[in-house]
């Protein structure tokens, strides 16, 4: 049982006890200590009766001194028939009453009930703030988008970086909803919906809340998973609900965050969700209804675009898409920036060696590496956050957390430190090739039992076959040096084969470097996991012969890199000896250790 439903049964419970002890208390509050008829008598010829009140069966009064046990109220049950003479003789005041059983029933009954209906009305109200089951049910047609208003958003352009293209699209936007009036003189009009597009964690949803902050109107977020329930109708009515509010607080912003969770394209898979299609139209629909004019921007985010469908798309609905995309390294530094505001750095911190160590990091990494990075001074007792804490969150990153405990044997331990010098001094021999930053026998991950760490010198977009030929004779010298040295192969290079088996076949069917192939593309970039899934089955384009061919030449590409490898590892065999000798007795070698050996090697021929 879940906690929040535990949670519930106990309120319940102590709602029933509380209900049950109230009725009781009810009726001692009206009921006082029976007294026998007798001592009535008794006390009424002592002449301490002051007042009383008859009805059918019993007789309440009011004595004039009290009993023992210290009450003055009474009651007991007539027995005899009439005692006005009595009464009379005795100078006591009393008067008759009927008693209504209908108000008896009333306060008995109906009062508990309704204090238990009052408590469990607020019981629901707290699980609805909470999120609760009896607050969904209760709320089920009402839209979940959180609110904020003018002042809620403290988020502005100035915390996001590393997206100026995008930031500048949307000023459009804040100058917009700040005077429409203005903005819309010569005729124009803000498009109707802007969607969001990019990688994960590249900021999309930061820079929806900068929007809002911009220009401080209010601004309703809401995911697009949160539309679609079990009940049948919920999603489009909260669709309604929520440009309802939207209008009523115009100008607004209404931000649906993975928009791809409800505006997946209708008809697209077997066996279709019905109430998914329904919201869908809802929106269409709504989209459709609102004037641009009234100040209503709608804005979503996704980074699976190609499944959408295609009515959510056209013109007048999300008319215009912006590419939220990786950072640079300039866009890398001012994310740095942004995020070590909140940290200690020390003086060795090179914000422009970190942007380049970190080339593919989105922003949503980058500020998991700083939080590693100051995680990792701490654990180390640092007064400020290093150079050498970053490389280490970086390691952590990219290669995975340190083993310490794994413990190599002699042998292996010597083909992972001849092998990973193979990469280095391959890396240093060619021109072109990236800067070897740190090399480490140190086992890290699942399976790295040692790695080597290049630093691009900058991003690059496209590369030469020449460029492409030598990554991959970095990427072979490790598998290089263990067959020069040893003379025999080991399982260590799985996953450089890998990436060079790719490399190759990109080159003969995709980038038609392959002078017998021709300039032609064989095969079409292959989808991602976030592609489509029928991009995965199509059929293939070419012969049986051609394919023969195009494994020949990927065979003859990488069987080239090896040889060259092993050639510059050969000519280079005194200084491989020396510097994997090195790295075993120190397990890691930094930039000072490796600018010696790349100060003796040789030239590349």
């Amino acid at each position: 049982m879940e906690k929040h439903t535990k949670f519930n049964l106990w309120y319940v419970s102590f709602a029933l006890l509380g209900v049950l002890l109230l009725r009781d208390a009810w009726v001692l509050m009206r009921e006082v200590e029976p007294l026998p008829y007798s001592q009535f008598m008794a006390e009424l010829k002592a002449n301490n009766v002051e007042e009383i009140s008859i009805d059918a069966s019993t007789i309440r009064g009011k004595l004039r001194k009290p009993l023992q046990d210290g009450s003055t109220r009474f009651v007991t049950t007539r027995v005899e028939a009439d005692l006005a003479r009595d009464l009379a003789q005795y100078d006591v005041r009393f008067t008759g009453v009927v008693q209504s059983s209908f108000l008896r029933n009333l306060l008995g009954w109906v009062l508990p009930a309704i204090i238990f209906f009052g408590i469990w009305m607020l019981l629901m109200g707290r699980l609805a703030d909470k999120g609760g089951l009896g607050g969904s049910f209760m709320s089920i047609g009402k839209s979940k988008a959180r609110i904020y208003v003018e002042t809620g958003v403290k988020v502005s352009f100035d915390d996001v970086a590393g997206v100026d293209e995008s930031k500048e699209e949307l000023k459009e936007v804040v100058n917009f909803l700040k005077d429409p009036k203005v903005y819309g003189r010569l005729g124009a009009r803000t498009p109707k919906g802007i969607l969001l597009v990019g990688p994960p964690g590249t900021g999309k949803t930061l820079l929806a809340r900068a929007v809002a902050g911009e220009s401080g109107v209010p601004f309703f977020s809401i995911s697009g998973s949160e539309f679609v329930e079990m009940f049948v109708g919920v999603g489009a009515a909260r669709v309604r609900d929520l440009f309802e509010q939207a209008r009523q607080k115009a100008p607004a912003i209404i931000f649906i965050d993975e928009l791809d969770a409800l505006g997946r394209a209708r008809g697209a898979y077997v066996g279709g969700h019905d109430e998914k299609e329904q919201t869908l139209n809802q929106l269409l629909v709504e989209m459709d209804g609102f004037d641009p004019a009234s100040g209503l921007v709608l804005l979503a985010a996704t980074n699976r675009p190609e499944i959408l469908d295609p009515a959510l798309l056209r013109a007048g609905r999300f008319d215009r898409q912006i590419l939220v995309d990786r950072p640079d390294k300039t866009g890398r530094m001012q994310i740095l920036d942004v995020h070590m505001r909140g940290i200690k750095t020390a003086p060795d911190v090179e914000r422009e060696k970190i942007a380049a160590l970190t080339p593919g990091f989105s922003g949503a990494d980058i500020a998991n590496l700083v939080n590693e990075a100051a995680l990792l001074a701490t654990r180390n007792k640092h007064d400020a956050v290093g150079m050498d804490d970053f490389t280490g969150a970086i390691e952590r990153i990219v290669a995975g957390l340190e083993k310490k405990n794994r413990l190599l044997n002699a042998q292996e331990r010597k083909i992972v430190a001849y092998h990973e010098m193979g990469h280095a001094l391959v890396a240093m021999s060619l021109p072109g090739s990236d800067a070897v930053h740190k090399v480490s026998i140190i086992p890290r991950g699942v399976g790295a039992l040692g790695y080597t760490l290049q630093r691009p010198t900058e991003d690059r977009f496209l590369m030469t076959r020449e460029e492409l030929e030598n990554k991959m004779a970095v990427l072979l010298g490790g598998r290089a040096a263990e067959h020069v040295v040893f003379g025999h192969l080991s399982t260590g290079a799985a996953d450089d084969l890998a990436k060079v088996t790719d490399i190759a076949r990109s080159m003969v069917t995709r980038y038609g470097m392959d002078k017998r192939l021709g300039h032609l593309a064989y095969e079409q970039e292959r989808p991602s996991m976030l592609g489509l899934p029928q991009a995965d089955i199509r059929p293939r384009g070419y012969s049986e012969m051609t394919a023969r061919e195009i494994d020949c030449a990927v065979r003859e590409i990488v069987d080239a890199a090896f040889a060259r490898a092993v050639e510059l590892l050969t000519t280079r065999r005194q200084l491989l000896e020396t510097a994997a000798r090195r790295l075993m007795e120190k397990e890691t070698l930094g930039e000072e250790e490796l600018a010696g050996l790349r100060e003796a090697m040789p030239a590349a021929a």
